[in-house]
């Protein structure tokens, strides 16, 4: 491993020469010094660059226009700084499940160039991957085995997060930095998020006992989870597990708590994750060397054997839409308007289906910051869906749940319809009952509403 003091000495033309394939972490290990020189050093083309969800703004001229035509961006998860160039055409995207990227960072053409963050060396001479491994180590792997090279920075704020690490020869070089990582914010939860998370607190987050494991947890940030985490507290559950692909602050409120115990998980009494974020500092330092947190690649975290192993797995992911057939949307606003990526919902969603008591859930609120509805007729022509209706996925707005097992397709459209705001949803129910494919909609209510329990029902149940 050779140290260096300026970027420059590894990120240039010389070592990143015309037809690389290069591979960067992303997230709150995106190797930003290294990424900045790599936006203004011109000279360096004709590469091809793959991410996953890139932060920092100081590498904010990669994605710009002249950059990027010298340069391949190849976005696997857009962020704020790549969604103008992905949409713009720019750079090209990728939908992949998360699972999934880690298998094709190791075929033969795959990444003969890594960088990316590191932390350490502990004792061992080890270092570890920090906040983010998704498919860091495979893409580690590819470029040691093709002769390339592995270009880290060792920023003095990155956590040494347990779990995965690699030793000092297999980095070629390694560049000393100190600056802040991207922190994400606590988002205060407003009405709507405190009703969703209440709802799936009392009907879905289940108590461990002594003979009886309880749930086990995957949910990412936003409003919804901090609400679902502040409903788990004052539930009162205990003896609950997480196994997750994103571990955040509000999580690590559910293992200060003493509520998480991981202790019938199968083999493991941690905590596992594979990407880590925190609201600041203090988050990221409470990372360093806890055992009762680890990472692994994503090919593990989301692999769905994995998922189906965890006792009552519970999976709660966010949507942008779900129409009336009960076909979910997560990555892009239409067809052609990438927002974000597939990322691992489609993992969750199946793993958890296959869980001994497990459910997979799509919380979101019924209408958008700007009043939109969210609960439509029809998904829109062309649009990437993370869940089909064959996916058996609850649905909780602030209005209830809809659980759309053992329902018919005109049942569900019933039930989904009920999700939304009191104006939409009798427009919903009109177009169901006007069309002749949902199969006598209106016989369906004789029994109450299908597979729907509204918020003041679900919430006696807590």
């Amino acid at each position: 491993m050779k140290i260096i003091k300026h970027a420059e000495e590894a990120i240039n033309p010389n070592i990143l020469r015309p037809g690389s394939t290069i591979y960067s972490s992303g997230n709150a290990a995106t190797p930003q010094v290294l990424l900045e020189q790599f936006a203004n050093d011109l000279s360096i083309k004709h590469v091809a660059l793959y991410s996953v969800l890139l932060l920092g703004d100081r590498i904010k001229l990669l994605f710009s226009e002249e950059r990027c035509r010298k340069l391949t961006h190849r976005v696997i998860f857009n962020s704020h700084l790549t969604r103008e160039a992905v949409n713009k055409g720019w750079a090209k995207y990728h939908p992949m499940h998360l699972s999934e990227i880690p298998k094709y960072a190791l075929r033969d053409s795959g990444p003969d160039i890594v960088l990316l963050s590191v932390a350490g060396p502990d004792p061992g001479g080890n270092y570890s991957l920090g906040t983010t491994v998704e498919a860091v180590f495979a893409a580690i792997r590819s470029a040691r085995r093709q002769g390339g090279y592995v270009i880290a920075e060792k920023n003095s704020k990155m956590p040494f997060v347990l779990g995965t690490t690699i030793p000092e020869e297999h980095i070629d070089f390694l560049l000393e930095t100190e600056y802040e990582l991207p922190a994400t914010p606590i988002h205060e939860p407003d009405q709507d998020a405190v009703r969703i998370g209440e709802i799936i607190a009392a009907l879905y987050i289940q108590d461990g006992s002594k003979n009886e494991p309880g749930s086990t947890l995957q949910y990412g940030i936003g409003e919804v989870p901090e609400a679902v985490t502040d409903a788990i507290l004052r539930k009162g559950v205990k003896d609950l597990g997480i196994h997750t692909e994103l571990f955040a602050d509000s999580m690590r409120k559910l293992i200060e708590s003493g509520v998480v115990t991981n202790r019938w998980k199968k083999n493991i009494n941690f905590s596992v994750s594979s990407i880590f974020l925190a609201e600041d500092q203090a988050g990221y330092d409470w990372l360093n060397f806890n055992s009762s947190v680890q990472s692994r690649p994503s090919d593990y975290t989301n692999s769905v054997f994995m998922i189906a192993e965890q006792p009552k797995m519970v999976t709660i992911n966010s949507a942008m839409g779900v129409d009336l057939h009960g076909n979910i949307w997560a990555d892009s606003l239409d067809a052609r308007k990438i927002y974000s990526g597939v990322g691992g919902q489609a993992d969750f969603i199946r793993g958890a289906q296959y869980s001994k008591g497990g459910v997979a859930i799509i919380a979101m609120k019924s209408r958008t910051r700007g009043g939109k509805p969210k609960i439509v007729d029809t998904c829109p022509a062309g649009i990437t869906t993370t869940a089909i209706p064959a996916d058996q996925v609850i649905i909780v707005t602030e209005n209830g749940a809809f659980d759309p097992r053992k329902l018919s397709l005109g049942e569900r459209a019933v039930g989904i319809a009920h999700l939304a705001d009191p104006e939409e949803r009798e427009i919903l129910l009109q177009k169901i009952y006007d069309n002749p494919a949902f199969h006598n909609p209106e016989s369906f209510l004789d029994r109450g509403v299908p597979g729907f329990i509204p918020y003041e029902k679900a919430v006696a149940r807590m």
